[in-house]
């Protein structure tokens, strides 16, 4: 393998050249603004081979050809790219921010009964959506009081299709207390260990992806994003259009949760910062 734009390990019957490189990274950018290129060779070479084999593709330019002409074939290729990195109560502190500082905020404009909505993307297989659910039912005393509905989205159908399923290692699990265990999850006597049927109804998953707007189109209006370790990936220009569709699917006053490396005030001045004592969060501008 090289990194100098020469062509590297064998994928198929041939090496992954310059130009299939660039047209597969074009792909991948066109369909979910991730950006990669030269020195992600290897990490895309190793998933090509994969791709090649399953599809059947005699080449990488066979495959290349393949992925221009069939849609479908597309899918794969991006499920193969998404990074799936996550954990039950994930920057908990977010969490503590959601219950002590954030509701509070968003219920003085609603009353019991009412609707608030949450949306989780990327939500990975499911662990950041569930655990806001279960933060809530442990930490919120009005959770009862209002219609908390959450929503879990991302591009890759195969990990949507894990989240709906909720069955998790106890990696997944390490960062939960015993007792919430006991409460949520189905008793079994080995691991892995299954979510109890009435908090994986309380999650819906969607497929939906950040900077096609058509793909987000039938969501409506939520009152807190969590959107996580996803910007860091996009290049300006898909940072610009996956914040513009933040704020259009943010409700006036309603405020996004970033990961912990990002900062919307260096990317847009859509959003103003938040500093409550648990976490530093964003708010829609010009909202009430």
């Amino acid at each position: 393998m090289t990194n100098n734009g020469s062509p590297g390990r064998p994928t198929g019957n041939e090496p992954l050249g310059s130009a299939e490189l660039e047209e597969l990274c074009a792909i991948i950018y066109a369909r979910t603004g991730m950006v990669f290129g030269e020195s992600k060779r290897y990490y895309i070479e190793r998933r090509i081979t994969d791709l090649m084999e399953a599809s059947g593709a005699a080449s990488v330019r066979a495959y290349v050809a393949m992925l221009k002409d069939d849609p479908r074939a597309v899918e794969p290729l991006i499920n193969s790219f998404t990074v799936n990195e996550t954990y039950f109560y994930r920057e908990e502190h977010q969490l503590a921010c959601l219950s002590r500082s954030i509701l509070p905020d968003i219920i003085r404009t609603k009353k019991p009964g009412d609707r608030i909505r949450i949306w989780s993307m990327p939500c990975s297989s499911g662990e950041e959506p569930y655990s806001i659910a279960i933060w809530l039912l442990e930490n919120w005393a009005l959770v009862d009081a209002y219609n908390v509905e959450i929503i879990g989205s991302d591009i890759d159908t195969a990990i949507l299709k894990q989240a709906a399923e909720a069955v998790y290692s106890q990696r997944s699990l390490s960062r939960l207390p015993d007792a919430v265990v006991r409460r949520y999850f189905e008793p079994e006597q080995d691991l892995p260990r299954r979510l109890i049927g009435d908090l994986r109804e309380s999650v819906s998953f969607v497929k939906a992806n950040l900077v096609d707007r058509a793909s987000l189109s039938s969501l409506g209006k939520f009152d807190v994003i969590f959107c996580r370790n996803l910007l860091i990936y996009f290049d300006d220009a898909a940072r610009e259009t996956a914040v513009d569709n933040l704020h259009d699917f943010l409700a006036p006053g309603g405020y996004i949760c970033l990961g912990h490396t990002e900062s919307m005030t260096r990317i847009s001045g859509l959003f103003e910062a938040a500093r409550f004592p648990d976490a530093i969060v964003y708010r829609r501008a010009g909202g009430a």
